[in-house]
């Protein structure tokens, strides 16, 4: 099994300093991957679940490339349609050349309104405009020029150099939890990235999938003392032995990576980086990284 670590590259108590302390421990304790998350504007809705300061996802990851030497660098998920896919594909590839063909691309269709309002991008129409994006980045990674509309409509060159190192090109990672992510896995992904699934929904999404698309769910790793009994409990929330018992049942269902979030998902518990980089050190510890 491989790990990734979800890297919160948002709210008050990160910065450079943090953000370098994640992405070298993680390599150091053995992590595969660390994920960032992606807001190209941080609107308020968006603000109450990742509050500012927010480290743009993409600048962020061309600089861990400089900043570390094997770990793979991924974005958990970028939005499909925030950037011109011209400027997604160029920037990508130019990320995975730096690293040395490090670099994971995850891509959702959003969810924050408002961003999309101050974006001037149609919220009802996010799905089509991701799977827009997509043609493109597959598009671009593999050919040396790809003929884009302008804004006349007739057609113009691109030439798309640097290609990406990764061949055919980088890892893509779809999120979302419903079946048009999965839908989606199977025209352009990987690989299916849902967040925080559930059980049943990690048996029905695997059984969804087309032969040859990988399933790499990101769960908690929030260990607690005493045995949670609830019904509902989230994949990756109670004692060790309990997280044990998820990565199994992650593992039977034929999953080969884990990205494990130490994020609780509410501001007001999030702790101390200090804090989370004992986690990161815990879980390399647990599944003997």
């Amino acid at each position: 099994m491989k790990y990734g670590l979800n890297l919160p590259n948002f709210g008050p108590d990160i910065d450079p300093d943090g953000i370098l302390a994640w992405a070298r421990t993680a390599e150091d304790v053995g992590f595969d991957a660390i994920l960032l998350s992606d807001h190209v504007v941080l609107t308020d809705d968006a603000h109450g679940r990742s509050p500012a300061p927010f480290y743009e996802c993409l600048a962020t990851l061309s600089w861990l490339a400089a900043s570390t030497t094997t770990i793979r660098l991924g974005s958990g998920v970028l939005i499909g349609s925030h950037r011109h896919p011209a400027h997604l594909a160029h920037a990508t590839a130019t990320i995975d050349r730096l690293s040395g063909g490090r670099l994971i691309v995850g891509v959702g269709v959003g969810w924050a309104r408002q961003a999309f309002d101050i974006l001037g991008v149609p919220f009802q129409r996010r799905g089509a405009l991701t799977d827009d994006a997509l043609e493109t980045l597959l598009a671009a990674w593999t050919s040396d020029t790809l003929h884009m509309p302008g804004s006349d409509g007739a057609a113009r060159l691109v030439h798309n150099g640097p290609r990406p190192v990764q061949d055919p090109h980088p890892p893509v990672w779809i999120g979302g939890n419903g079946r048009a992510a999965l839908d989606r896995t199977n025209r352009f992904g990987t690989a299916w990235h849902p967040l925080h699934p559930s059980r049943e929904l990690s048996v029905s999404g695997t059984r969804y999938l087309s032969a040859g698309k990988q399933f790499v769910p990101r769960m908690y790793f929030l260990p607690v003392d005493t045995q949670v009994t609830s019904p509902n409990r989230p994949l990756g929330y109670g004692t060790i032995d309990q997280i044990r018992s998820d990565v199994d049942f992650l593992t039977e269902l034929g999953v080969e990576e884990i990205v494990l979030d130490t994020d609780p998902g509410d501001p007001r518990l999030r702790r101390s980086t200090e804090h989370d980089l004992e986690l990161a050190e815990l879980a390399a510890k647990t599944f003997g990284m």
